[in-house]
C-alpha cells in the first residue's frame, strides 16, 4: 500500500491501549513509529496476559519499533531529547502531570521542536474536578452514557471489546492528521489534547442528538427496534443476524424466504411502525421458523432474495470466509521470536492497493542499537554492512 505518512516520525511515550492505538494507526498508514518504553518492563500490557509479549499487547502494537528508556536518568533523557528533535509527532497517555515529572511535557518538548505536534491523551481531560482520576475503558463507557445502551437490564453486566480506548486512539489520530495538515501551512506543532470522555461521548452522538432535539433518552433497545434488528438462532444452534431497515422489499424478501406471506398481514407486523411497536411479538415468532433450517441454508436462501443478514461468526470463523479471503483481511509477517504473526490490515486502500505489507509487534528494547543517538543514528545503523546483511 501507499505509505501516505512515510515522511512522519512518531514517538509513543504509550502504555495499555489509548496511545499506542493512536500510534499505530498513523504506523499502518507507513509513519515511522518509535515506542519509548522502561527498561525492563516496559508497556504493562506487554505482562498482561503471557510474559513480555501477551496478546493484549500484540494487538495495538504492530508496524512499530521499541527502544527502552527511562527519562528520569540524564543520559536517557538526553538520548530522548535527540528523538523529539527530528520528531514530527509524540505521543503520551500519562495521567495530567505525569508527562512533566519525567521531563516529557508538552512546553519542553515544543521548546526542543517547535515543529513538534504534541498529543496527550486522558480519561477525563487535563482540567476539572475529575482530572485526577483513573479511568479504564468501562468508566468511560459510563460516564459517556454509552455504557447504559449496551445493558441488558434483565441480565445486567459489561459486555464486548474495549471500545473507549480503541475509539480515543482513533480520534487522537484524527486529531494529529488535522495538526499535521495545519503544519504544513504554518511550520508549527499544535498541542492535540483529546480525552476518553470526550471521546466516548462524542461516539454517542445519536443518542445526544435524540435526547436535544426530542427530549428522548434512548436505551438499550432502541436502535434495535426502529433499525428492526435481529438475531436468530438456526436448527444448528449457530446464529444469524438481520437488519431489515425500512425499505418495504426487506421484508416482502424474508417473507419470500420463509414462506410465510401471511405473518405481514397481520396487523401487528404490517408497517414499519407496527414492527417496531409489536418487536418482541414478531422476534417470537420469527425465532420459532428460523429454528427450522440450518444456518448456512437461511444465508443461501436470504442471499438469493437480496435481505440484508450475515452469520453471527466467532471470531475463529471470520478468517474461513469467503469474502474476507477475496479482501486479503488477514495478513502475516515474519517474527524473530513467536515464528509468524498474523493480525487483521488496515482496512483502507489507496488507489485500489491494499495495505497487505505489516511488521511484527517489536520485543522489548529491539532497536536499541538502532536508535543510539536518534534517527539520523538509525540511518547510519542501517547502511552498515553487519545491518545490511541481517536484513538479506
Amino acid at each position: 500500500m501507499a505509505k501516505v505518512l512515510a515522511n512522519v516520525k512518531v514517538v509513543e511515550h504509550g502504555t495499555f491501549i489509548t496511545g499506542p492505538a493512536a500510534s499505530m494507526l498513523l504506523a499502518d498508514l507507513g509513519a515511522d513509529v518509535v515506542k519509548v518504553e522502561l527498561p525492563v518492563t516496559g508497556d504493562p500490557f506487554r505482562a498482561f496476559k503471557g510474559e513480555l509479549y501477551s496478546p493484549h499487547f500484540q494487538t495495538y502494537n504492530r508496524n512499530k519499533r521499541s527502544i527502552t528508556l527511562n527519562t528520569k536518568d540524564a543520559a536517557d533523557l538526553a538520548r530522548f531529547d535527540d528523538l523529539i528533535r527530528e520528531a514530527d509527532v509524540y505521543i503520551q497517555n500519562f495521567r495530567p502531570g505525569v508527562a512533566e515529572q519525567i521531563g516529557a511535557g508538552q512546553e519542553r518538548l515544543q521548546k526542543i521542536n517547535p515543529r513538534l505536534i504534541y498529543c496527550a491523551i486522558s480519561g477525563f481531560g487535563p482540567t476539572g474536578p475529575y482530572a485526577g482520576r483513573p479511568s479504564y475503558d468501562t468508566v468511560s463507557q459510563a460516564i459517556s452514557g454509552f455504557l447504559g445502551l449496551l445493558i441488558n437490564p434483565d441480565n445486567p453486566r459489561v459486555v464486548g471489546p474495549a471500545l473507549a480506548d480503541a475509539l480515543t486512539g482513533f480520534y487522537a489520530a484524527y486529531g494529529i492528521l488535522g495538526a499535521l495538515h495545519e503544519r504544513h501551512a504554518t511550520g508549527i506543532g499544535r498541542q492535540v489534547e483529546v480525552s476518553m470522555m470526550e471521546a466516548m461521548t462524542h461516539f454517542n452522538l445519536d443518542a445526544f442528538t435524540h435526547l436535544f432535539s426530542a427530549d428522548e433518552v434512548m436505551g438499550p433497545f432502541s436502535r434495535p427496534s426502529v433499525s428492526q434488528s435481529y438475531v436468530m438462532q438456526c436448527s444448528d444452534s449457530l446464529w444469524l443476524a438481520l437488519h431489515m431497515s425500512s425499505p418495504p422489499k426487506f421484508w416482502q424478501g424474508l417473507a419470500t424466504v420463509m414462506e410465510r406471506h401471511d405473518i405481514f398481514e397481520d396487523p401487528r407486523f404490517a408497517t414499519r411502525q407496527a414492527r417496531i411497536d409489536n418487536q418482541e411479538a414478531l422476534m417470537h415468532v420469527l425465532a420459532a421458523i428460523f429454528k427450522l433450517r440450518t444456518r448456512a441454508d437461511w444465508c443461501a436462501r436470504l442471499a438469493a432474495e437480496d435481505v440484508p443478514h450475515a452469520p453471527v461468526y466467532t471470531t475463529a470463523e471470520v478468517p474461513q470466509d469467503p469474502q474476507a479471503e477475496h479482501l486479503q483481511l488477514f495478513v502475516e509477517a515474519p517474527h524473530p521470536v513467536a515464528g509468524t504473526f498474523k493480525t487483521v490490515r488496515s482496512p483502507v486502500s489507496f488507489d485500489g492497493e491494499r495495505s497487505l505489507d505489516v511488521t511484527a509487534p517489536p520485543l522489548l528494547g529491539q532497536h536499541n542499537a538502532e536508535f543510539a543517538r536518534g534517527w539520523a543514528a538509525r540511518a547510519a545503523y542501517q547502511q552498515t554492512p553487519a545491518a545490511n546483511e541481517s536484513k538479506a
